[in-house]
């Protein structure tokens, strides 16, 4: 086989790849599990009560950060904290959101897990650290 006719099937099979990488994630779009998703996203969004809710826990959330970063962060603190990301979800629709969240990742993974079988590289092991033995 000629140097240009391995490049030329080279580049035909990465163009598959590329489309096959595509079209996968078009599918994945089409998941029930992903439409309901983004539904429940939206309905977050709307929400005037959960989106009162994020505002408040994010607030607290960078306060809380702040002070650990300075050595001040208390018990309390991390309690509050910790309250304040209890009641957001407690609000119904983030509750749903949370769920359906969920989920959609438990899916993603399976098919992360499925794609990544054939492959002689484990990239999970690999992001954990390297030169493993």
């Amino acid at each position: 086989m000629s140097t240009e006719t391995t490049a030329d099937a080279e580049l035909a099979s990465e163009a598959t790849v590329t489309e096959l990488a595509s079209d996968l994630g078009e599918a994945i779009t089409q998941l029930p599990t992903y439409q309901e998703f983004l539904e429940a996203k939206a309905r977050v969004e709307e929400s005037e009560e959960a989106q009162q809710k994020v505002q408040q826990f994010e607030q607290l959330r960078e306060e809380f950060m702040l002070a650990r970063q300075t050595g001040n962060a208390t018990n309390e603190d991390l309690r509050e904290l910790q309250a304040a990301q209890e009641e957001l979800h407690d609000v119904p629709v983030m509750s749903e959101f949370l769920e359906l969240q969920s989920e959609l990742e438990l899916e993603l993974q399976e098919l992360n897990e499925m794609i990544s079988a054939p492959l002689a590289v484990d990239f999970g092991e690999k992001a954990g650290g390297c030169c493993q033995d």
